[in-house]
């Protein structure tokens, strides 16, 4: 399908890709390009927490489970949902779903997408989660 047909909820939803691979985080030029959101990139766990704690708000988080250096996707999650309960997030990994996994969204984490992934599946799950309350 068409990435027209997954037409964002509001133009000014701000999501927040956070990864260590390069090639990763270009999904949020093409995320800007094809499907209109407004998104930032982090390289790592430490600096997405460093954004929320410096007061910064996203209206989604698309959080790597596997990054290397630094803290990896579920200690990211742990710190923010620390600071912020209520922060929605999309989990995504290079490997089947682990017990990180597992536990991340016992926490609260939402779904799951695994790498590689197509643009069009991500596109419906944010605009899943997206439009949960």
């Amino acid at each position: 399908r068409d990435l027209h047909s997954f037409p964002t909820r509001r133009s000014s939803d701000l999501i927040l890709v956070v990864d260590d691979v390069v090639s990763q985080r270009e999904l949020a030029r093409q995320m800007r390009e094809k499907i209109g959101y407004r998104v930032e990139t982090a390289p790592g766990g430490q600096e997405a927490v460093d954004l929320l704690a410096a007061g910064r708000r996203f209206d989604l988080v698309v959080l790597d489970m596997i990054m290397d250096p630094g803290i990896d996707g579920l200690e990211t999650y742990r710190r923010l949902h620390g600071l912020r309960p209520d922060q929605k997030t999309v989990i995504v990994s290079g490997f089947s779903e682990s017990d990180r996994v597992k536990a991340a969204q016992a926490l609260g984490a939402g779904p799951y997408v695994r790498k590689p992934y197509r643009l069009e599946r991500l596109a419906a799950v944010i605009r899943q989660v997206l439009d949960q309350g």
